[in-house]
């Protein structure tokens, strides 16, 4: 019988590069999404097929937050990731051979702003507003679920890096034209992952099959946002950069439709628990990361 593993939501960035990946290793790969090609959200019956017999289910739905947060946007955000979330937990309580393993996608913006300290699964202290209230929703609504034949792994990702998209393509252009400069104080902490070890992350979870709960999902090196554009400067041989003040950013973010939540918030996370369990970094600094991302010949 084949390998199998079910990717909801596996249409974007972090899904397609999973995707590539697990069929590189001889799996049979099902997509869970809304477009027409893949398994479809509304048919039930075949998702529970899909889940049948897998390996692992790994959940990435949700609508992107790089939006206005207005009243529509708002429930769509939190919808599209409650929703999904207990929709999938409601199939596996329904399969007789269900995958064990659950690895649910969760944010790292569940945690404070913090420019004092980093913040661990353990002693990492929640934060307030609306991008957190849903992080919360998520979480609960994922855990809500008591299943006996599957571990549950809530992945608190950080920003996500990648040639293939991703945050990396508004970044280089923002160097590009001049602008590569700090947004905001340059203070606010970084804390980023390389998407080949979300995918070696996922894997380790998948071997050490004792492992369970909340884990971080970032690299052991985040910078400030200064020491990010600085790097990124350099590798691309960009020596100017004009920086981006608060009041230029909010300007920004009106017109370009989005919230200046996602460069300001100061996310400093660490992958305490990952590194305490012995899992290896391939990309652990971020000159490692972005080396491969920039020089390497497709990117």
């Amino acid at each position: 019988m084949n390998k199998k593993v079910v990717i909801a939501g596996g249409t974007g960035f972090i899904g397609r590069y999973l995707e590539e990946r697990f069929i590189e290793l001889g799996y049979e790969v099902i997509i869970i999404s809304r477009q027409p090609q893949h398994f479809s959200w509304t048919d039930h019956t075949r998702i529970a097929a899909a889940l049948e017999g897998a390996e692992m289910l790994i959940n990435l739905a949700g609508k992107s937050v790089n939006c206005r947060y207005n009243a529509k946007n708002r429930k769509e955000i939190l919808q599209s990731r409650t929703e999904t979330t207990e929709l999938l937990g409601r199939a596996l309580l329904n399969c007789k051979n269900p995958p064990p393993l659950w690895i649910n996608s969760s944010t790292a913006t569940i945690y404070r702003h913090a420019e004092d300290r980093p913040m661990t699964e353990e002693k990492g202290e929640i934060g307030t507003g609306f991008s957190v209230d849903v992080a919360k929703a998520w979480e609960k609504s994922f855990f809500s679920f008591q299943l006996p034949q599957t571990r549950q792994v809530a992945l608190r990702m950080t920003i996500v890096l990648g040639k293939e998209g991703g945050v990396m393509e508004p970044y280089r252009n923002l160097v590009k034209f001049g602008l590569g400069g700090v947004q905001g104080s340059g203070n606010q902490m970084f804390s980023w992952v390389h998407i080949e070890d979300v995918f070696r992350m996922i894997r380790f979870l998948q071997k050490n099959k004792e492992l369970s709960g909340i884990f971080n999902c970032s690299a052991p090196d985040p910078v400030t946002n200064r020491a990010f554009m600085t790097q990124l400067r350099k590798i691309m041989n960009q020596k100017i950069g004009f920086s981006s003040p608060k009041w230029m950013l909010e300007m920004g973010a009106v017109f370009m439709r989005t919230e200046t939540e996602l460069v300001l918030k100061s996310r400093w996370v660490v992958p305490e628990r990952l590194e305490k369990e012995g899992f290896q970094f391939m990309f652990d600094t971020i000159e490692k990361a972005l080396q491969q991302i920039l020089k390497s010949p497709s990117g």
